[in-house]
């Protein structure tokens, strides 16, 4: 007899380079296709995506906004009646919890990304969704909200109200593509590396403002685009440090860059669980990062693979005492592999998704 596979919908709104979408995409690659059959619903452009996840069967709907798509999912949903849609990113999430009012059988999970009550006062936004008081009433419509850190668990709870019932924590996992480099860079001029959108809540200037306090030569690679871009680099410029700076937009190498700086440099304000951060110390490259909410403390340890900050003048202190002790890359990459390597996440979405459809029944 052969056994009927559980039904696995993933929502995304694109493929763009971002970390919820590699996410998603390494969970639908790797969960056990044994045990479920697995969808990815991609809600923008195949034109626009970054990367194609292996083996997976992936569908776009090849629309400009995801308010276009409500009658598109719809639809979908009502002819392939999935058991459990996961979907991600508050305004996705949204639209999802719409849906949940047409289809009472299908479980809606919602794998928020950040941590909102701080998020909104560092970027607000006037999107449609935001119009609705998206987390305090759609999201309790949704059977399940997926956190990725404690700080974002005790947010939904402490400031919306959204019961602890319905509430789960799964960290990222580090993909296989990240891995401890062999032993620690030999650079005549130190190498420091930040990886992320250059948006206001990624805090790049704090951490120029910090450098302009650093004494010595050195060698900064930030990593990324957004709509500061320019601000930020014309900041440098100002601030006179523009020729130490190596501006990548995008790169498909970033565990290459990673493994050779001496030290990344994490500026944000709020984060959901950093994947950049998280994968540096999978390279066993440390990290001084600044004092944060969004799953900072959960992934550095304080003088075993980084320091957390708070200020300017701590961040030069701490930046100094890394490449004095030159800490071993193999104890930093260790650090996060024992807590967040892909099999014990993977086993973590999986427990869920069994979870859930065991109460279904």
């Amino acid at each position: 007899m052969i056994r009927k596979k559980n039904k696995i919908l993933l929502v995304l709104p694109s493929l763009r380079a971002g970390g919820a979408e590699r996410v998603i995409s390494f969970v639908a690659q790797k969960l056990d296709r044994d045990m479920f059959e697995i969808t990815l619903l991609v809600i923008g452009h195949n034109k626009d995506s970054s990367f194609t996840p292996e083996s997976t069967n992936v569908v776009f709907l090849e629309k400009n906004r995801v308010l276009f798509s409500f009658i598109p999912i719809f639809s979908y949903l009502k002819k392939h009646n999935p058991d459990i849609v996961l979907s991600t990113i508050g305004h996705v999430n949204t639209l999802m919890a719409l849906q949940s009012l047409f289809f009472k059988k299908i479980i809606f999970i919602g794998r928020e990304v950040n941590v909102i009550s701080v998020f909104s006062t560092i970027q607000p936004s006037k999107k449609w969704y935001s119009i609705i008081n998206t987390t305090k009433y759609s999201y309790r419509l949704l059977d399940i909200i997926l956190c990725q850190s404690k700080d974002m668990a005790q947010d939904l709870q402490l400031n919306f109200n959204i019961p602890i019932k319905k509430i789960r924590i799964i960290n990222n996992p580090i993909s296989s593509s990240f891995s401890s480099k062999s032993q620690y860079p030999n650079n005549e001029i130190p190498k420091f590396i930040t990886v992320g959108s250059l948006v206001e809540r990624k805090g790049h200037k704090r951490i120029l403002d910090a450098l302009s306090k650093y004494d010595g030569p050195y060698q900064y690679t930030i990593i990324g685009d957004g709509d500061l871009s320019s601000e930020i680099l014309h900041y440098a410029d100002e601030k006179g440090m523009r020729s130490n700076i190596n501006h990548i937009p995008f790169t498909k190498n970033v565990s290459n860059y990673l493994k050779t700086a001496n030290v990344f440099l994490q500026g944000s304000f709020v984060e959901g669980f950093p994947n950049a951060l998280l994968e540096s110390c999978a390279c066993g490259t440390p990290a001084v990062a600044f004092n944060a909410p969004g799953g900072i403390n959960e992934i550095i340890e304080n003088g075993v693979n980084g320091f957390i900050v708070e200020n300017e003048i701590e961040f030069v202190d701490k930046l100094n005492l890394l490449l004095k002790k030159k800490l071993n890359p193999e104890v930093v990459s260790s650090t996060v592999f024992k807590k967040f390597n892909s099999q014990q996440i993977m086993k973590n979405y999986q427990n869920l998704f069994l979870e859930v459809l065991q109460k279904k029944l």
